[in-house]
This record gives C-alpha cells, structure tokens and sequence, in this order.
C-alpha cells in the first residue's frame, strides 16, 4: 500500500451566496478523506449537496444566507391543496375549520388520518383541516390562501417555526385574527411566534415580557441547567400540577387544556390528534347537548421523553441494559448478527416514530443490520440529543458505538432552532467516534429535489449541513425525500446502501492498524491548468504536507519513502500527473 496525494480541484469562491462545490472523488477508495466539501458528482450524477462549510461563524451569517430574495428552482413548489380534508357531507353536523403550518411535513398523514375518522365517524360534528409546509409561504399564491384560511379557521396550529423571515409572516397574519380564532396552539417554535398561543383565557401574548408563572418558570430552568426554550417547554408540561395551582381557576382550566394538547402533539399519532382535535371541538366548538361523550376522547398516549428505539423491539426502552438483554438475547440471533459485530449508534426524530412516519429509518436499520452491524437507536423529546449520548451510547466509561449516524439532519443540540455548538463539541469530543449527519429532505419534495438545477434548497444547507458542520459532523449524504401529495418520508435506495456503507466503513476503521489504513490529501488547483496546484496565500503547501507524512509514518502509516526534503516532495507532485509517491 502507498501513500497518494490527489491534487483535486478543490474551491470555495468567496463571493455572496456563490459557493462552488469541490469534487472529491477519492471517497471510492480511502477508509478516510479529510474535506470540507461534497459535490453532487461525489455521489450521483445529480446536483445533491452543497457546504458552506466552516464559512458560517454564526447564526447570523445563516440568517442573511437564507433571506436571499427567492429564485427559481430554489423552493418547493407544493401547494396546501394537497393537504385539504373537507367532510363528505355534513348532515346538519357542526362543523369546525383547522389550518395548521408546520417546518416539516411528518404530522400531515395522522393530521390526515385524524379528521378523515372524525368525518367518518361522528354524528354531531365534523371537521374541514388545511395544512401548510412552513416553505410554501414563500409563494404569494399560498400566501393568500393562508390568510383566507385562518380568517375562516376556528383553531390555527403552528409547529417548529423557526425560519425567521417566514415567521414574520405567520405572525403578521394570524396576530390581526388572533382575538377571532378559538383557539391559537403554537408548539414549540421562535419565541414570536410562541406569544400568538391562546386558549379561552391562557395565553402567552406577554411571554418573556412580563412577569407571569410560566415566564418565571421557564427562567428558573434555563439558569438551573442552560436548557433550551423548548426544554423548558417539557419541562413545563411534565410539572404541570404544581404550576396549575398557581393560577386562577379558569385560567387553570384553559391551561390545562393548551398543556394537553401539547401532550397529545407530541403523541403525534392519529389516535391523539383525533382526541386533541375532538377535545378542542367540545371546549370551543360544541354547546354541552352536542359535546362529544368524553369517554370517546382518549387520555394522551405518548413515548417517554428519550429513550432507545428499535422497529422490531416490543417497546421503547429507557435503560441501557434492558435494551441490551432484549437486542443480545433475542433480536441479534434471530437476525443473525454476531456478538463481536461493530456497532452504530443512531440518533432520531421522535417526531418520525411518535407519527408512524419512520420508513426511512427503518429502511437504514435494516440496511445497516444486513451488513452485520449492531445498531443502537435513541431519540429525545426535545431539541438536545447529548442528554440521550451521555446515557445511551456509554456502557459504564465504555462507548459503545463505533460509528455514529445522525438521521435528524439537524445540530446536536438545539435543532434548527438555537445552537449550542460548544455544549454539542464537548460532547461529541469525549464520544471521539466517527460523527455523520445524513440529511431528509425538508423544504421540498424528492421529485422537486431531483428535477432542481440548484439541488439542496440553500436553507436546508444552513440548518442540515452547515451547523452540523460546526459541530463536526461529516459526509452529509441525503438518504430520504418527502412524497409530495401525503408529505410521508421516502427511503432514496440507493443513498441508504451508500450511507450504510460509509458507516460500515468508518466503523472497520477501528479494528484496523495504522499500516492498513488508506488516506488521501486533496490540495488546491483553482483555476486549474494554471499552475496553482498547492498555492495559497501565506502558506507552505508542500513543506506542511512534508510534515505530515513524516508525522504518519512515525504512527505506522505505511506512506513509502518520502523525499528528503519538501522541494522534492513538489517535484515529484508537479511533474507525475498521478502525483504519486512510489
């Protein structure tokens, strides 16, 4: 084995909102390349990925990166038609209107799925629901849909707004119309769009503003811990009663009534949206002869907070331990996996499991299980996974994945909502492990993402490659799409066997001496044909280079001999067109 320096074209231009992706293609050979960016021919023949990088230092840069004015090909092109359920026919039934917007797409099936039973199945009332992708604004079509719809809504619900400049415009609409709707339910979303909550006489128009018991609460848990708002938020609803007895009577009521239909969002299944959505119905909608029987409306079935989730398991286990007598004694000798198989860690979307929307996942567990692996697969609650790290991928002081796939797209902690780069480094630091952060589809459809002369749309780049990148994740590889007309979650084949390969690889890695591991050095040439390779401003391309080869043959690396000097180095780079060190 010798060592191989690929002078590859390898550039970023620096101009506003150009980024020019680099071709690495050395990916088909080494078990490890060091890079910054992917192009799309690294991995299909379509354009796929784009990287910022580490250009982004702060959110601040994302912000102005993804407020560029629109242009074509750039966003999705769905519209909330698709989304619409009305009632066959009402047959003197009470009917009710719903319009909810969301970042992504997996509530639209239960959502679906819950009014369609309701429609079907009760006599007094019925229920006509329009969803909205929170992408869709940007077209002004939509837009005005979405104003006539929330002025004809009785309930409006928002989930995970967190895109600035498409917050300010569910805020501009709803916030006129805010007195006239039932009932306003904002989940956990920007701090703005929070304040639009209203349910009878609860809301949380003064959050953060004023001094109240639930703004006194939420500051009280984000200085004991540095919890996120949305922490707080789980935080909230699980201390419910004794914040209840804090508040008015029927305030307490309207309260309780916005907390359980937290509860029964984050239960996310169709079940529990049909019962939050007929809870809703009897409290706003239905006069007492009319109402809805309450034992018909279910008590909120939900997954714990975190925990270890496997598509084949009978539960969802919250201990290390029992997850390892269930997998080690049951499930891996049925699957035939081997007791020294390597093992992935893989961290999802709760969102993805409570809403039965978890097809890709399955896709790549059963993918990664066929390769012989082991896989160990957590999620949160919340938007901070390195709680369920620390708990989950340790056994004693013992780390127990090899590799680590993040299938969220999304930073370690905060999601796409408030980073916490350096909480999420010193985490995956003490991890050290192989860290991948694949990335779904979000703002457009798979079809929408395959026809695109632009490919990923730029803000999914800022929130599922680049702030990941911050965190040090690698290899963002797309693995999923969304199907356009239900908005369910698509495994794209041929990204998850390369994806699982990619991990089988990194994990093999470990297992490996020095001398049998292959690296590749790709080094600058931009323009090419113009003697650029290894420039740079200020740098000595070819000396570091040197350097570094000597430093890898101390620790085993089986590079060949080096030239006695880094002169002889560029030599013998510049003049064999292989640039190689035989």
């Amino acid at each position: 084995m010798k060592w191989s320096v690929a002078a590859a074209a390898a550039a970023i231009v620096s101009q506003a909102s150009a980024f020019v992706p680099t071709h690495v293609s050395s990916l088909q050979v080494p078990n490890f390349v060091s890079h910054s960016t992917l192009s799309s021919n690294t991995f299909t023949s379509r354009s796929s990925t784009y990287s910022l990088s580490h250009s982004l230092s702060s959110r601040r840069n994302v912000a102005s990166m993804v407020a560029s004015p629109p242009s074509p090909g750039l966003f999705t092109t769905s519209s909330p038609d698709t989304k619409r359920v009305t009632p066959n026919n009402e047959n003197g039934r009470t009917k009710f209107k719903i319009v909810y917007i969301v970042l992504e797409s997996q509530y639209q099936s239960s959502l679906t799925k819950a009014c369609e039973k309701i429609n079907e199945e009760q006599g007094n009332v019925c229920v006509e629901c329009v969803g909205y992708l929170l992408e869709e604004l940007r077209n002004p079509e939509n837009l005005e849909k979405f104003k006539k719809d929330v002025g004809e809504a009785n309930i409006f619900i928002g989930s995970l707004i967190f895109v600035q400049e498409l917050a300010e415009k569910v805020v501009e609409v709803v916030t006129p119309l805010r007195d006239q709707l039932d009932a306003v339910l904002i989940f956990p979303s920007m701090p703005e769009v929070m304040r639009l909550n209203k349910v009878g006489s609860f809301s949380m128009q003064n959050l953060g503003q004023s001094k109240s018991v639930i703004s006194d609460f939420m500051k009280a848990k984000k200085k004991e811990n540095g919890s996120s708002f949305e922490e707080g938020m789980l935080k909230l609803l699980r201390t419910l009663p004794k914040v209840l007895k804090y508040l008015p009577s029927d305030k307490a009521k309207d309260a309780r009534s916005f907390m359980m239909s937290f509860q029964y969002w984050l239960g996310g299944s169709p079940e529990n949206l049909e019962s939050m959505l007929l809870m809703l119905a009897n409290e706003f909608v239905l006069d007492q002869d009319n109402a809805v029987a309450q034992e018909k409306i279910a008590e909120p079935v939900l997954l714990p907070d975190k925990g270890i989730w496997h598509p084949m398991a009978p539960t969802v286990f919250e201990t290390v331990s029992e997850y390892n007598t269930w997998y080690n004694n049951e499930h891996a000798p049925a699957a035939g996996i081997a007791k020294d198989a390597p093992t992935v860690g893989v961290i999802l979307q709760k969102s993805h499991i409570n809403t039965k929307d978890e097809c890709h996942y399955v896709s790549l567990i059963a993918e990664m299980e066929a390769r012989g692996a082991k896989v160990v697969c957590i999620y949160s609650g919340g938007l901070d996974f390195s709680g369920p790290v620390e708990e989950y991928f340790y056994q004693g002081t013992k780390v127990v994945p090899d590799t680590v796939i993040n299938l969220t797209g999304f930073a370690l902690v905060g999601g796409p909502a408030s980073q916490d780069h350096p909480k999420a480094v010193a985490c995956l630091q003490k991890l050290n492990r192989p860290y991948i952060c694949a990335v779904p589809l979000v703002f457009q459809s798979f079809t929408e993402w395959q026809n695109s002369e632009l490919g990923l749309h730029p803000i999914q780049v800022a929130l599922q490659v680049s702030l990941p990148e911050i965190d040090g994740a690698i290899e963002p590889v797309i693995f999923a799409g969304r199907e356009g007309a239900t908005g369910r979650s698509v495994p794209l084949p041929d990204r998850i066997n390369l994806l699982a390969d990619r991990a089988m690889k990194w994990a093999s890695l470990r297992s490996k001496t020095n001398a049998e591991k292959k690296l590749a050095i790709t080094v600058f040439s931009f323009p090419p044909d113009k003697g650029n390779v290894g420039t740079a401003a200020y740098l000595d391309v070819f000396g570091s280079i040197w350097a570094v080869l000597r430093e890898l043959k101390k620790q085993g690396y089986d590079v060949g001999e080096i030239p006695a000097e880094p002169m002889g180095l560029m030599d013998d780079i510049l003049k064999d067109k292989e640039a190689k060190i035989d």
